[in-house]
């Protein structure tokens, strides 16, 4: 096969998946948490956005938008969100609790809702929480679990 055939055709090998799309074309994963006691998520899948232009309140907006008519969301309609936590970055370290991470939340919690998500270091596969702040502030207190 001539080297014409064979260049673009597909990504290397060692490409890294945060890598493979442009920053305006990422795929994102939402984890919408209802509750941290008895670890209630779903995860919201956003195939398509351009996080060179999209906001933290657009974003907000976004998830909002689709779980009022996304199909397995209708537990999660009536919980308020208003927090986006970031919650691990393609190839990053996860955190070993399940429901959510507790490090870093001065700067992993995007609470500038004019902030494009580039700007943040969001970029290709990024998983995001999204909550209620004030129930991660009191499960942060005491970070019991319940089934």
């Amino acid at each position: 096969m001539s080297d014409a055939v064979t260049s673009n055709t597909a990504p290397s090998a060692d490409a890294l998946t945060n890598t493979l799309r442009p920053l305006t074309d990422c795929f994102l994963t939402i984890r919408v948490i209802k509750s941290f006691e008895f670890r209630t998520t779903k995860n919201m899948l956003l195939p398509h956005v351009d996080v060179t232009t999209m906001t933290v309140g657009q974003l907000k907006d976004e998830v909002r938008t689709q779980l009022k008519t996304a199909a397995g969301f209708k537990p999660y309609r009536t919980t308020v969100l208003d927090t986006l936590k970031l919650y691990t970055t393609a190839h990053g370290s996860k955190t070993t609790n399940l429901i959510i991470n507790f490090d870093h939340d001065p700067e992993w919690i995007l609470d500038d809702d004019s902030a494009t998500l580039a700007s943040l270091g969001i970029e290709n596969e990024t998983e995001i929480s999204f909550f209620q702040r004030e129930l991660y502030e009191a499960f942060k207190l005491n970070p019991q679990q319940n089934w």
